[in-house]
C-alpha cells in the first residue's frame, strides 16, 4: 500500500488536533506526517504522541517544496500568506486541504482554477459545517438535484447567543459573556455575531451548489448585535399571531 505523505502548515490548536488524529487513527491509506510548519516550533502542544524534533521547521516552504510530500494541510488562517502557500503548493504538485473559509469565500475562484490548472485536488470539507458534513452532499449526493435555496444554521456563537437570549431573556451583552467563559466564542466574536462567519460559509455553499464562484463583496449580512430581547419577544408574537391566523383560515 503506498504511503500518502503529509505536510501540515501551522501547529496551532487546529494543527496540533490534525498530527494527533494522523498519527493516532491509522485506518486504510498509510499515512505519514512528514513536516510541520510553524512560526513556534518550541512549544509544547500537550499531545500524547509528540513530532519528532526533524519534523519541525519555522518555514513554510520546506513543506511547499518537499518532492515527497503528496498533500499539504494550511492550517494558518487569515488570507494572503495562507493564499500565497496554497498557490505555491498546487504549482509544486501538491493536493491541499484547508479549513479556511475566509480564504475559499474571497478568493475560491483563483483556487479552484489553479487546482484544475495543476491536476491536483483541493478539499476543503472542514470549511463549512464540518461535522454535518454538508460540502461533501453537496459535491456527490446531491449533485444531481437542482438546488433553488440555500437555508441553513451556519454560525453555532450566533446560534448559541441567541437561543439563550430567546430562552432566558439575556441581553445580547450578557449572551456573548457566557458564550465566551464557556469557550463557545472568541473574544471578541466579532465575525460571528456580524454575519461574517456565515457569509463566507454561505459563499462556499452557493458556488458549489450552483456552480458558479460568486464575489463576496455581493453577499449581503446582517449581523445580531442590534438584536434585543424585545425583538425576540415581538417575533414570537407575530409567529403566535401568524399561527392563529391560518387555523382561523382552516377552521373556515
Amino acid at each position: 500500500m503506498k504511503q500518502i505523505n503529509v505536510g501540515i502548515i501551522g501547529f496551532g490548536t487546529v494543527g496540533a488536533g490534525t498530527f494527533e488524529v494522523l498519527t493516532t487513527n491509522r485506518v486504510g491509506a498509510r499515512v505519514a506526517v512528514r513536516k510541520i510548519a510553524d512560526l513556534d516550533i518550541e512549544t509544547d502542544r500537550g499531545l500524547p504522541e509528540k513530532p519528532s524534533v526533524d519534523i519541525l521547521t519555522t518555514d513554510a516552504m520546506d513543506v511547499i517544496s518537499d518532492p515527497e510530500i503528496h498533500v499539504v494541510v494550511e492550517l494558518i488562517g487569515g488570507l494572503e500568506k495562507a493564499r500565497e502557500f496554497i498557490l505555491k503548493a498546487m504549482e509544486n504538485g501538491k493536493h491541499v486541504v484547508t479549513a479556511n473559509k475566509a480564504l475559499l469565500a474571497e478568493f475560491g475562484r483563483e483556487i479552484y482554477q489553479v487546482a484544475e490548472r495543476y491536476g491536483v485536488t483541493l478539499a476543503f470539507e472542514a470549511s463549512v459545517g464540518g461535522g454535518i458534513p454538508i460540502i461533501g452532499a453537496l459535491k456527490t449526493g446531491l449533485s444531481g438535484n437542482r438546488i433553488q435555496t440555500c437555508m441553513g444554521i451556519l454560525n453555532g456563537t450566533s446560534n448559541y447567543i441567541l437561543t439563550r437570549m430567546a430562552r432566558e431573556n439575556l441581553s445580547f451583552e450578557s449572551a456573548v459573556e457566557e458564550a465566551v467563559d464557556l469557550g463557545f466564542a472568541e473574544d471578541p466574536p466579532t465575525l460571528d455575531v456580524d454575519g461574517t462567519d456565515a457569509a463566507h460559509k454561505l459563499a462556499i455553499m452557493i458556488s458549489i451548489a450552483f456552480g458558479s464562484a460568486i464575489d463576496f463583496d455581493q453577499v449581503f449580512r446582517e449581523g445580531i448585535v442590534a438584536i434585543t430581547p424585545d425583538d425576540i419577544r415581538f417575533a414570537r408574537e407575530f409567529v403566535w399571531r401568524a399561527d392563529r391566523d391560518v387555523v382561523s383560515l382552516l377552521r373556515s
